[in-house]
């Protein structure tokens, strides 16, 4: 953004006219280095996330025998620290290398990955072990996930956020058909805690790429000495108020608010299942193999990655914002279909594989618009805070949602508990149609459609603060 004076012309001697030098237009994404290989090191591991995704609840249901609702608490477990966001953003706001905080983040879950496959070959693999690494990794996914967005912004110049969030999206959507087919076929030919070595070796890839990433100079992150970082300045605004200060941005930013009520929404209905119940119900009540899991979930993923691809044309189409809208009922809508399921083999897997389909190809239209135009909002200065403070709340509501899941389908059963997902998530609608978001057209809409919520906000109290007289 440039900077302009006033001056009083009748003091300024007349010049000649001086044409603005063309603003030149961003390098194509793949002649920015930093950001290839961030795309790539994510990639390898979003890969080895879906197996582990599989593996996990299949030690939990075939290794241990687990109830449902020690299934679902797994899940709660993986997505509690959660709930820490606000503080982790806060502090990595505070930290000038997030890059760093990223590598460390990736070594520390292959680590506590490692212990599964270790623990299987001395034979003594348990539930508290189960869920103490889901919490582990969940902690430090927490931070590296509320870093992303912050180190995101680095690489990508906004002109590209549509763009670039494609490329990631395709990425995850790609591994989730890949993903579960693979994870199907190593727990069938290794065992599930073996498995599991595929995923710790992808977040070591990930570390080795983001190893290599070298931010531009006039961008890149200070270099701090130890001594320097144990003095903090004395002007600097305080934790607490820095907190507050995400905070406060978060609830009265018209856009922000919105998303935040509407994905959450989607989250906690969503999540009254999520992944270790669809698979609980694939193995008891559908009487499926891993394999047949692995193939229909992987088939399935072809939505997502349809989404994906297709995301920026239905936001040139739609506009950015009206489709997250429609994605908002697109993605909780086919779980209907689980409850559906029946049938022989084929046909049970097969709408296994289609309420998949669907459900992935609403979740890419929302993500790759949705996540461009949280970038769009969020200022430079504030990114990981908020990115924490959002998360608290949106990925907050996973583990509650988990274990009500999981009294859910333990009291009224499974294809009750889908249906729930199906309607309450798809309620999540309304929180976009009273907002400004399907105002938004482009992500350089998302300055002016603020702007105008705002002016529309002082107008109204104005109205409030001087009733008009009736001539």
């Amino acid at each position: 953004m440039s900077e302009t004076s006033e001056t009083n012309p009748s003091h300024v001697a007349a010049v000649p006219a001086v044409p603005a030098p063309a603003v030149p237009a961003p390098a194509p994404l793949r002649r920015n280095r930093g950001f290839m290989l961030f795309w790539t090191g994510q990639s390898i591991s979003l890969l080895g996330d879906q197996v582990s995704l599989l593996a996990l609840p299949l030690i939990a249901i075939a290794l241990l025998h687990a109830s449902t609702f020690q299934v679902s608490a797994l899940t709660a477990a993986t997505w509690l620290p959660a709930i820490l966001g606000a503080a982790a953003g806060t502090w990595i706001d505070r930290r000038p290398n997030k890059r760093a905080i990223m590598l460390s983040a990736d070594l520390g879950r292959a680590l506590i990955l490692l212990s599964i496959p270790v623990a299987a070959l001395l034979g003594h693999v348990t539930l508290v072990q189960l869920y103490l690494v889901a919490l582990l990794t969940g902690a430090i996914s927490m931070l590296f996930n509320t870093t992303y967005y912050a180190f995101f912004a680095r690489l990508v110049p906004q002109e590209s956020y549509i763009a670039a969030n494609t490329r990631l999206s395709t990425s995850q959507s790609a591994a989730y058909v890949a993903g579960p087919a693979l994870g199907g076929v190593l727990v069938q030919a290794l065992t599930a805690p073996l498995a599991v070595l595929v995923d710790a070796a992808s977040f070591l890839a990930s570390a080795a790429l983001i190893w290599r990433i070298r931010l531009p100079a006039k961008e890149s992150e200070p270099e701090i000495s130890e001594g320097d970082a144990e003095e903090p300045d004395p002007a600097a605004p305080s934790f607490r108020r820095e907190l507050k200060q995400g905070w406060d941005f978060v609830i009265h930013d018209p856009i922000m608010r919105a998303s935040l009520a509407g994905t959450a929404t989607i989250n906690f209905f969503t999540f009254l299942t999520g992944t270790s119940l669809i698979v609980l119900f694939a193995t008891r009540a559908l009487g499926l193999s891993a394999a047949i899991i692995g193939v229909a979930l992987g088939a399935g993923a072809t939505g997502a990655l349809l989404g994906a691809l297709l995301a920026g044309r239905a936001a040139a189409w739609l506009g950015v914002g009206r489709t997250v809208a429609a994605a908002a009922v697109l993605f909780p809508a086919p779980f209907a279909l689980i409850a559906a399921a029946g049938g022989p083999t084929g046909l049970r897997a097969g709408v296994l594989g289609a309420a998949e389909f669907f459900a992935g190809f609403g979740v890419m239209l929302f993500d790759v618009n949705q996540n461009a135009i949280l970038t769009a909002a969020v200022p430079d200065g504030m990114r990981a805070r908020v990115t924490g403070l959002y998360s608290s709340i949106n990925y907050g509501v996973r583990p509650a949602a988990a274990l009500v899941g999981g009294l859910l389908a333990t009291h009224v059963g499974l294809r009750a508990t889908f249906l729930a997902v199906a309607v309450g998530g798809s309620l999540s609608l309304v929180w976009f149609l009273v907002s400004p978001i399907p105002l938004i057209k482009t992500i350089d809409d998302v300055r002016h459609v603020r702007h105008a919520d705002d002016a529309d906000d002082a107008d109204d109290a104005d109205d409030v603060a001087a009733p008009r007289t009736v001539p």
